[in-house]
């Protein structure tokens, strides 16, 4: 049985048992060692598979019941594409997402893709990404409170004149977060801002501390901030908070 295969045939017996499994049990039911089940249950939890481990005598494997890997059918020219598309995204504030997303098609890709795929990631290379320096908040922490619509705040270290950080313009303020924008060779935080009361756009890399609170703002108006990109794509300067 092909590693694939195995992994799709362990979420299922897992998904479809009254009680849990030991890694030697599952090891005789397929076939293969102790250890190479217990490296398919790390690659599926590292692809968000929500496998468990239940401590004690009875001990051993379960997953929530209702737990299905969905069909993924990519032909090899269809993986190189997405996985490069996830390269891409290390540099991001995206890159804890994009990784896990990596681990699950790498999980079910057809092994006989596996080898020329990874051999052709290996030719690509990117010089023109890299991640942000100088900030202090983990760059997986600004997707999370994006995808949560929650309200942010943040201590901002501003610039100077000639657009060097300017560290005696740092101010703390409260967010709205509405996206992510990629502009020149930097990420920002685009969203609304409480102490000016308009969009604003944040480097990450000049975000020093961020908490995200309990409050979900009620929705703006995306209108605001289409104007507001528009604004910014016809003066072609990067947008920045004053």
């Amino acid at each position: 049985m092909k590693r694939a295969e195995r992994q799709y045939a362990l979420v299922d017996l897992l998904r479809g048992a009254r009680r849990p499994w030991s890694a030697a049990r599952l090891a005789r039911e397929f076939g293969v060692s102790a250890r190479t089940i217990e490296r398919d249950i790390g690659s599926l939890q590292v692809a968000g598979v929500p496998v468990y481990a239940d401590h004690g005598a009875a001990g051993g494997y379960s997953i929530l019941r209702e737990y299905s890997l969905p069909p993924l059918n990519l032909s090899a020219a269809e993986s190189l594409a997405v996985l490069a598309g996830l390269a891409l995204l290390e540099s991001s504030p995206y890159q804890g997402a994009a990784r896990r997303a990596r681990a699950k098609i790498a999980a079910v890709m057809d092994e006989a893709h596996r080898a020329p795929v990874q051999e052709l990631l290996g030719t690509m290379h990117v010089i023109d990404a890299a991640p942000p320096t100088g900030g202090a908040v983990p760059l997986g922490i600004l997707s999370d409170a994006i995808a949560a619509r929650r309200v942010v705040r943040l201590t901002y270290v501003g610039e100077s004149a000639d657009g060097t950080p300017d560290h005696s313009a740092t101010t703390v303020r409260e967010v709205e977060t509405m996206g992510l924008l990629r502009a020149a060779d930097t990420w920002l935080l685009s969203g609304w801002c409480r102490l000016r009361d308009a969009i604003r756009g944040f480097r990450i890399e000049r975000i020093t501390r961020l908490e995200i609170l309990d409050e979900v703002p009620p929705r703006r108006d995306p209108a605001l901030l289409e104007a507001d990109l528009a604004r910014w794509q016809a003066r072609r300067l990067l947008p920045g908070p004053d």
